[in-house]
């Protein structure tokens, strides 16, 4: 399996691009949301990979951040939803705007996707429901005090980790407990 890459863009053709390794060209098909933020022809680039061999091809799909190839990897185990498929959610779609549509059950933002009709964006929202936001979210880790009382009262409340966390950062460093359920819950109102 190779897990990644490094090495200098010698060709950029979107998707593709060719990425020379010591004298071996690689090629690697990317998003269009880590292809727009590539360094220039020339220069030197690292890509998390996924690689993925059939009967009649053997792909390298490349990645800048390590949530979109986690999410690419959710993406390809769901019937129907092939490598190309999955390569075009995160070209229509970053990572965050994904899960954001599969948070609030949007089809509609799916479906504006070229290749996902309704049937796929239906499905998608189901398969990734849960899945999603606790692969991409890191675990909140709050050494306790007010922080911690107050995360704890959100996920009480029934906001997941991702959104008791965001609206946690938003509150002022040195909010007491009570204040800062209800800044925290006047955020999330919003």
């Amino acid at each position: 399996m190779i897990g990644r890459i490094t090495g200098t863009i010698a060709e950029k053709s979107p998707p593709q691009l060719l990425i020379d390794v010591n004298g071996v060209g690689y090629e690697v098909d990317v998003p269009m949301s880590s292809f727009y933020n590539l360094p220039a022809l020339g220069e030197r680039v690292t890509l998390l990979t996924h690689f993925i061999v059939r009967e009649d091809a053997q792909v390298l799909f490349g990645f800048l951040t390590h949530d979109e190839r986690t999410t690419f990897r959710l993406l390809v185990k769901i019937s129907g939803v092939g490598p190309r498929t999955a390569l075009s959610i995160l070209s229509g779609l970053s990572v965050n705007e994904l899960a954001q549509a599969v948070s609030l059950q949007q089809s509609g933002r799916l479906v504006k996707v070229p290749g996902i009709g309704k049937k796929t964006a239906e499905r998608l929202l189901l398969e990734l429901k849960g899945k999603l936001g606790d692969a991409l979210t890191t675990p909140v880790s709050v050494a306790g005090g007010a922080q911690g009382d107050i995360l704890q009262a959100l996920v009480a409340l029934g906001y997941n980790d991702r959104e008791a966390a965001a609206a946690l950062k938003a509150l002022p460093a040195e909010v007491g407990v009570s204040d800062g359920i209800k800044l925290a819950l006047r955020a999330l109102a919003k």
